[in-house]
């Protein structure tokens, strides 16, 4: 009996040092200028259990004809379907645009984001309310046109606007600033602040400005999101892999002190980098049936390929005798980079774990029941 007790107080204690400390909130970001779910997009995010999306809303560059900065790459949809992630609205803005404004055209950048904001997410909610209007309406089983004489699609879709509230929990400016341009950007930062008195402000924060924090500054927001990704130059010849490694992050991430609340982004994504002798001719997304065209590619190395022949793909003019490198972050790399990372970073069942980008073609590539694994890593 003295036994047996022992036994099972040993499961116990076992099987408790087994539980998470914590769980995180799953993330990804989405950067087309469409977003337009379908089925199978929710049936993802439904499987990788995703409840928060980081959404490009916009990118600010600087115009140098009409030295003001500009909105481009405006989102033109937002149709999330039935899937109901939170989402956060994520600004680019080109560190040109810090560089060369000053505070007074600071100042009216902070209010033209905030407004540009308000107007893509007031287009959000109007999307949600036509859908749920055409759901009530136009998919009733008994629908006819007696239903319709009676149930009148503007009046529900008007109803169920006026249900829906523009409630931005985050919103998440994405700038490479320098040392330069920190003055100039913090000060963005204050302003935009004020625009979002209900917000938290959140801010990128590429792996050299943690590593150099006393140089690059600590921006002044709410938290940061830490992006452990594109830690080189793709156009570099002798780079093995522009979008990381896990060497390379560990040269990075050196202490654990930052004085930010940090969110994590990784990468999950893949493209093929194309040289001519040793000078840069342009990045592909889609490479995976040229690579495995044996008749024009060659194989030279782990993930070196030779073109023996001229080709077009898309837009992009390839010659015989150009080098392409094939760029992925393989599972055991991102399982290292994730170790490096839960050593440094603090984190708990608030911290976002976001992963770019959310497309199709790579989640299929590493697999839900991959991805899952990452996100239980944490």
């Amino acid at each position: 009996m003295k036994n047996m007790l022992i036994i099972l107080l040993f499961l116990i204690l076992n099987g408790m040092g087994c539980v998470k400390e914590h769980d995180i909130v799953r993330s990804f970001c989405y950067w087309k200028t469409d977003l337009y779910f379908q089925q199978e997009d929710d049936s993802l995010i439904h499987k990788m259990g995703v409840k928060h999306l980081y959404l490009r809303f916009f990118d600010v560059n600087w115009n140098p004809y009409s030295k003001e900065a500009l909105p481009v790459a405006t989102i033109r949809n937002i149709e999330l379907n039935e899937s109901n992630p939170e989402v956060t609205p994520s600004i680019f803005i080109a560190n040109d645009v810090v560089l060369n404004t000053n505070k007074k055209q600071l100042d009216s950048l902070a209010i033209r984001i905030a407004k540009r904001v308000q107007d893509i997410g007031k287009k959000m909610l109007e999307s949600k309310a036509q859908r749920k209007a055409s759901n009530i309406v136009y998919t009733r089983s008994d629908y006819n046109q007696e239903n319709y004489k009676s149930l009148n699609y503007d009046s529900v879709r008007s109803a169920e606007l006026a249900k829906l509230k523009l409630d931005f929990k985050e919103i998440l400016i994405d700038c490479d600033w320098t040392e330069k341009s920190k003055k100039n950007y913090f000060y963005l930062l204050d302003k935009v602040k004020n625009q979002f008195p209900n917000a938290k402000i959140a801010a990128t924060i590429r792996l050299w400005q943690y590593k150099y924090a006393t140089k690059a500054g600590i921006p002044p927001v709410d938290k940061g999101l830490l992006m452990c990704y594109n830690i080189t130059k793709p156009d570099d010849f002798q780079t093995k892999n522009s979008i990381g490694t896990s060497t390379e992050l560990e040269q990075y991430l050196t202490h654990s002190d930052y004085k930010l609340k940090l969110d994590v982004a990784l990468p999950l994504y893949s493209w093929a980098v194309v040289f001519r002798g040793n000078e840069f001719k342009g990045i592909l997304s889609d490479y995976e049936d040229i690579i495995n065209n044996r008749n024009k590619f060659k194989k030279i190395d782990n993930d070196k390929y030779l073109l023996q022949d001229d080709i077009l793909v898309g837009g992009t003019y390839l010659r015989n005798g150009d080098e392409i490198r094939i760029e992925k972050i393989s599972d055991a790399e991102l399982q290292k980079m994730i170790s490096i990372i839960k050593n440094k970073i603090s984190i708990d069942d608030q911290t976002k774990i976001t992963f770019f980008s959310f497309d199709k073609k790579y989640i299929k590539d590493y697999g839900t029941e991959n991805i899952s694994k990452y996100y239980e890593s944490f």
